[in-house]
């Protein structure tokens, strides 16, 4: 019913109005129906334009749509064959190559009642990203295992991790979404702050695996070593109010306990301990992957092949193994040599093509490891580590000639220099340190002269510091002067002291390992680095104390022709002053 008429009526029947006032009334009523229908009219209008608005718009947007929807359809139509690369990822324990012992440690870090967070080191390409999905998925299947079968394993690299500093977007760790940000959405309008999820609250029940993580941003590492302490995420946001009711619960509960974030860190690396942040070391534990050796580079080559199609010989294989570094150089060089193959319509890599591969690659051969056993003079095999704890055999030779009494050592590190721009320190190499107490030695044992110099190099330009080699220094300088061949079979390794003794170094079961794999018979070591597992080393360790020990081990009889004018030295018994 009209407005006029509802007051019409109202009046009539309730307040009887002389004429006058009934027509004021009307016209009133006639007004208020005016106003009434201009508004129908203006929304009606209205909303009729923006439908018509809105219907020229969306058919534009539909068309777009469905061409870039036609575009997206024939992408994902085109798909090109597997690299081999996946095609030969390791699926089981069984096909990650020669890192038995780093696979045991992670096994022994992680399939347990309490796993601990780890950091693996090695180089590229060994499989240490591999071998923590599958440590994972044992993980699952361990008994009192606090992984659940659904555990996640979210994988990020740590060089590609970038956040803003307006802590507008941080993948990683997780980020609030404040209002005055485009794209807030519904609840941005209402003035609701929505906290975003990162990488770390997806990995909650699970492995993070953080590729190349000694490249990670300090701010980020910081960030996430808080997360490690307290397993959860801490947001923050000046539009958060615990009094506002408009909030939803769950965000309430994100701000005021925090995202939870409570999982298993396994960071992954290229570099060495000393280059991590000592914060983040001493919360994980360390597990190392060794360098592949040309045998085992060698059969995943082969597999390599077996997997893409093709035949390959072992002495194709063997070749490959001389040139390629890790497993992923090698199927990169197979595949490369099977599309060479697959141009001239052949199934099988031949070893010219192999060589053609090497040849454009511009790959540099592997050193030999194998070290050469004949017994020289004034020429010991010393023992050393390099890279991540990967041991190695070095050649350490000495030789005597006229001089001032002095004794020069040569090829390793003289100087460097640490510290920051505004504070350097220069710190000298400690070889040079074993070379002073190698000439107080020989003093002591009377095979000094005045007019004759002692000449010690480590051929190769290899990176030596420490005092892991004195020893090996001595037992070089005493053959050069008495002219007495050393034993080619046989390493050494040791810090020697003033008075004679072989003190502990570091990183000895790598080097025990080195002379195993170089062919060696035995080596000599420190007692105090002993282990009962050197019993199962497969190569003969002998603990000693004192560097007299070892000359009378390792020092033969020397030839009649040896060394020339220096055999006429003075011959002094070992056991001479300070060398017992």
């Amino acid at each position: 019913m009209p407005l006029f008429a509802i007051l019409s009526h109202y009046e009539i029947l309730s307040f009887p109005h002389p004429n006058e006032e009934r027509k004021e009334v009307e016209k009133m009523g006639w007004i208020l129906l005016l106003i009434q229908l201009t508004v129908t009219i203006v929304t009606g209008v209205f909303f009729y334009t923006q439908l018509r608005t809105q219907q020229k718009t969306q058919a534009p947007r539909q068309r777009e749509d469905s061409r870039e929807m036609e575009k997206l359809r024939s992408m994902q139509a085109v798909r090109l064959t597997e690299p081999l690369s996946e095609h030969v990822r390791p699926k089981t324990f069984e096909d990650i190559v020669g890192q038995e012992e780093g696979i045991r440690s992670l096994m022994a870090i992680l399939c347990g009642k309490n796993p601990q967070h780890v950091i693996i080191y090695g180089p590229p390409g060994v499989g240490k990203t591999c071998a923590a999905r599958l440590v994972l998925e044992a993980a699952k299947e361990s008994e009192g295992t606090p992984f659940r079968k659904n555990a996640p394993f979210i994988e990020v690299d740590a060089t590609c991790v970038r956040f803003d500093e307006r802590s507008i977007a941080d993948p990683l760790i997780g980020s609030v979404h404040d209002p005055i940000y485009q794209g807030a959405g519904q609840m941005g309008l209402q003035g609701v702050p929505q906290p975003k999820m990162g990488a770390v609250s997806r990995a909650h029940g699970g492995v993070l695996f953080l590729d190349e993580i000694g490249e990670m941003h300090p701010i980020q590492l910081n960030k996430l070593l808080k997360v490690l302490e307290d397993r959860k995420v801490h947001f923050e946001s000046a539009y958060y109010n615990r009094e506002d009711r408009n909030i939803p619960r769950h965000i309430h509960e994100i701000f005021q306990k925090g995202m939870p974030a409570d999982f298993r860190l396994i960071g992954a690396t290229t570099k060495n301990p000393e280059d991590i942040s000592p914060a983040l070391r001493s919360r994980c534990m360390e597990v190392f992957f060794r360098p592949l050796e040309k045998e085992e580079v060698g059969r995943i080559g082969l597999e390599a092949a077996g997997r893409a199609g093709f035949g390959m010989e072992k002495e194709t294989a063997r070749l490959l193994g001389s040139f390629a570094h890790c497993g992923r150089d090698a199927i990169n060089m197979v595949q490369m040599a099977g599309g060479l193959a697959q141009m001239e319509m052949r199934n099988d890599i031949r070893k010219t093509d192999m060589e053609w591969v090497i040849e454009s690659g511009h790959y540099s051969p592997r050193p030999d490891t194998a070290a050469a056993a004949e017994n020289r003079i004034g020429c010991v095999h010393g023992l050393a580590v390099q890279g991540a704890h990967q041991g190695m055999v070095m050649e350490i030779e000495a030789a005597v000639e006229r001089g001032s009494g002095q004794v020069y050592v040569t090829g390793i590190v003289e100087e460097e220099d640490m510290g920051t721009a505004g504070h350097v320190l220069r710190r000298k190499s400690t070889a040079h340190a074993s070379a002073r107490n190698v000439m107080t030695l020989l003093k002591d044992m009377g095979l000094w002269k005045a007019d004759r110099d002692i000449h010690i190099n480590f051929p190769g330009g290899v990176p030596v510091d420490g005092p892991s080699a004195g020893v090996a220094m001595l037992a070089a300088a005493v053959s050069a002067i008495r002219g007495v061949p050393v034993d080619g079979s046989a390493a050494v390794t040791g810090e020697v002291s003033v008075q004679g003794n072989v003190l502990p170094v570091g990183g000895v079961p790598q080097k025990v390992e080195a002379a195993r794999r170089a062919g060696l018979q035995r080596v000599f070591i420190p007692r105090s680095n002993y282990m009962e597992r050197f019993d199962r080393a497969g190569i003969e360790v002998i603990p000693v104390d004192t560097v007299a020990q070892v000359l009378e081990k390792m020092l033969l009889t020397a030839a009649p022709e040896a060394a020339g004018e220096e055999v006429q030295l003075p011959l002094l018994p070992l056991s001479a002053k300070g060398v017992n």
